[in-house]
Formats: C-alpha cells, structure tokens, sequence
C-alpha cells in the first residue's frame, strides 16, 4: 500500500461517503455557476483536510454524522480561499489544469468563492452547529489577515522571522489547525481537546508551508526546474529569510534591490535560487520543518495509541516527506 492509501485505512468508509455529500453541497440551480462548481469539483485535490477532520474525530471517540458536516465545512472553506487566492495572485494555474480565474474570469472567480462560503456557513447553521461556526469563522478571519500581511511585507520588503511565521500560521496553518480541532469538536464537547488538537494542526500546518516554501526552490515539473515564483511575486520565504539572515549589511541590500526591481528577470531568479542553495537556505528550512512536525507528532503521542492515532502520525510524516 502506498503511504496515503494506509493513512486513509481507517477511514476509507468516512471518505466514501464524504464525496457525495461534498459533491452535493457543490450544486445550484443557476447554469453557469453549477458549471463552475462542477468544474471545481472535478479538479479537487487530495482532500488533506477532510483527512485530518475525521482522523481526529475517530482519535476521540469516532466519526458521525456531524464529522461529515465539519469535513465538508472545512473543504468548502478551502475550496473556496484557493478560488480567491487565484485572483489575489493573478494564477492562471491551479492543480494542473486552468484556474476559474483564468477560465471565467476575476468577477464571476471572487462572486464563486464567496458563494461556496457562504455554502459552508449555512450548512453549520441549518445544522445548528456554532461551535463549527465559531472554529471556521476564526479560520476565514485569520486566513485573510494572514493574505493582508504578506502582500504588506511584499510591498515593503522588510519581513523578518517572527512576521513569517505570523504569516504561515495564519494564512495556512490556521486551515489545518481548524480541520483538526472541528474533527475533534464533532465527537466530544471537551475545549481542552479541541484547542490541544487544534495547537496540534498548527504545528503540522507551519510544517506544511514550509515544504511548499521549499518546493518553490527545488527542481520539479515537467522541465525539472525550480519555479521561482514566491520571488517573482516578491514573497521572502524561509529559505530565502536564511540567507537574508546570514548576509551581511550590503549583501541583504544587494539582495533586496535584486528582489524589489529585477523580480521577473529570469536570470536574476536563477540567480537567487541558486544563492538560496548555496548558503544551506534549504536545509535550514528543511530542518525548521521538522522541528514543527515532530513537535505535532509529539502532541498526538499524548493521546492513547490507536489505528487513528498511528494514521495521523503517517499523515504528519507525509507532508514532510511529499513530492509535491
């Protein structure tokens, strides 16, 4: 079996008929937005988060029905920031294939995600469940406070270690920390447990920034190249804050003119990319990863061992450890 087929081992039955509730909550009677939606559910993704959602509900006592309603409130709510993100950053891409953006437009993209919002909200509160409101909402808000900060510091250019992870936290840790901490509120109605699971997916969330930062440096796609596109988008990552951090006082300035006015030429991207490996940027990113991972890993060992328990461990493991 590979890694994420035994993660998803012991709850291949949740999974299963997660997708046509999903694929429900993913509808509307208006013809060109269910076509859009349609379109949005063909080239989802792994499903990360609702993995993690009824892995922790069945880490503390076992899935229901409302653990459906939190996974599926969690992947609306992803579904629909990845539709806004594609407009906030201008992405004709998205998993390989075009984005809505690019199809239909940055109009109908932003009127789209807030409608799949708005979706996962109603769905709470038809079901009566404030406390997933409260999670989701705390979630939306921090995702966009997160968005703000980065493209503040991209204009200004003067982001140190403490705004970064500021940055990460908010903008994608807070998804996961939420998808974990709601699969727990699904089962019991302890908040030690659910604000511990949701510390717990923090954790794993910063881990899982910090391995697309990396990617961003890494040789990958059909070329075999590194994209480069966090520095053509002005955005200073882990890898790159290393170096910056190691410079000294004119190397930094030197730097920071490169990435402020010659951000788009792709020699000077080369360049920086090839500076960033060079002086151990990866491998230091690489090693703050793991320190992040191990310490979500520690966290779950609190808890009494499980197939649930052993499943979110994988989980913790792969997104270190993916390729992509």
């Amino acid at each position: 079996m590979t890694t994420i087929t035994k993660i998803k081992a012991p709850i291949e039955q949740e999974l299963h008929d997660f997708e046509p509730y999903f694929k429900k909550s993913l509808q509307s009677d208006i013809p060109l937005l269910a076509t859009v939606l349609n379109f949005l559910y063909r080239t989802k993704g792994k499903q990360l988060r609702p993995m993690f959602v009824f892995l922790s509900a069945k880490l503390h006592g076992g899935t229901n029905e409302f653990s459906k309603l939190a996974a599926c409130s969690v992947e609306l709510l992803h579904t629909a920031t990845l539709v806004h993100d594609d407009v906030v950053d201008e992405s004709y891409e998205r998993r390989g294939s075009f984005s809505v953006k690019a199809l239909w437009k940055n109009k109908l993209a932003v009127l789209v995600g807030d409608y799949i919002l708005a979706r996962g909200l109603l769905l709470q509160l038809e079901s009566k469940k404030y406390n997933f409101l409260h999670l989701i909402s705390r979630a939306v808000q921090d995702m966009a406070e997160g968005e703000i900060l980065q493209m503040k510091k991209s204009r200004k250019l003067d982001i140190d270690d403490e705004t970064y992870f500021e940055i990460i936290r908010k903008k994608t840790a807070s998804l996961i920390a939420t998808s974990m901490a709601i699969g727990a509120a699904s089962a019991v109605d302890d908040e030690v447990i659910i604000e511990k699971m949701y510390s717990i997916g923090q954790d794993a969330g910063i881990a899982f920034q910090i391995k697309d930062d990396i990617f961003d440096y890494q040789s990958k796609g059909l070329l075999g190249k590194p994209t480069g596109n966090d520095i053509k988008e002005k955005k200073i990552t882990l890898p790159l804050l290393h170096v910056l951090n190691e410079a000294d006082r004119s190397e930094r300035k030197r730097i920071l003119r490169l990435i402020k006015r010659k951000n788009n030429s792709s020699a000077v991207v080369k360049e920086l990319i090839e500076l960033v490996t060079e002086k151990g940027g990866l491998e230091f990113a690489e090693q703050k990863m793991n320190e992040f991972k191990d310490r979500a890993i520690a966290g779950l060992k609190e808890f009494p061992d499980c197939e649930a328990r052993e499943s979110l461990i994988e989980l913790m493991n792969y997104i270190a450890t993916r390729k992509k």
